[in-house]
């Protein structure tokens, strides 16, 4: 592990944090982006030495692949790709406006097409690598997020379209669906609406963000190198 590198995006704090720790403490040099660079600083701080913090916008194609260009120049390889970064804007869909639609998928799915393709032209090239692609439980329907459900919906099929076309260059994509994880985004929900969340979870707890990370460490190591393609939900039965 101690030569290949890594890009997870949304890596500032919460889950995409916790991935980036759990890259760099498998020996990987993980290239953290997000748009906050005090977050990103702390999360440099907490990989040991083995992380580089990349204040980014996930939405601008040209500086996405100007990213992955970057990393094959400084690391010859680009091993693993994280599409992590994500926002919501919820409204019922009556009341949902053209702008928390768009803005919703222009970050959460057409991003992630940008760094994906980005990262497929490269490992290709190379004929190895792992794309792990972070959708969501909502992606099969969710009171008052259309918009979200189908952005992570998208995530799904692009995914198993990128798994088709690349197995055959020895490259993985694999998308999987956090439930209800205990981050800044599930805390700030009404005191009510986070307990019946809760009550839905045969586990009984929220998610951890390191629950969420120890997955996706396992799809990018090698142990994984025949898994390609799945759907994985990680709820602790959120879904049954």
């Amino acid at each position: 592990m101690d030569q290949k590198s890594a890009i997870v995006t949304g890596a500032g704090r919460g889950i995409g944090r916790a991935i980036a720790r759990k890259l760099a403490s498998a020996g990987m040099f993980v290239y953290c982006v997000d748009v906050r660079s005090e977050d990103l600083a702390e999360t440099e701080r907490s990989c040991g030495g083995r992380a580089r913090g990349v204040v980014l916008d996930v939405t601008d194609r040209e500086a996405v692949a100007d990213l992955v260009h970057r990393v094959v120049q400084e690391r010859s390889t680009l091993d693993v790709c994280v599409n992590n970064a994500g926002i919501n804007r919820d409204a019922l869909l009556h009341k949902m406006t053209d702008e928390q639609w768009s803005q919703v998928l222009t970050v959460d799915l057409n991003a992630v097409f940008y760094l994906t393709r980005a990262a497929a032209s490269a490992m290709r090239e190379q004929r190895s690598g792992r794309i792990v692609n972070v959708s969501s439980a909502s992606w099969l329907g969710n009171v008052g997020q259309a918009n979200y459900a189908a952005a992570k919906a998208g995530v799904v099929g692009l995914t198993l379209t990128a798994a088709r076309e690349l197995g055959r260059y020895q490259v993985t994509a694999n998308a999987i669906c956090p439930g209800f994880i205990d981050t800044d985004m599930t805390r700030a929900l009404p005191a009510g609406i986070h307990e019946a969340q809760i009550a839905k979870i045969p586990l009984g707890r929220p998610g951890r963000p390191e629950d969420v990370a120890d997955l996706v460490g396992f799809l990018a190591s090698d142990e994984a190198g025949y898994i390609t393609g799945e759907v994985i939900n990680i709820g602790g039965g959120y879904r049954i």
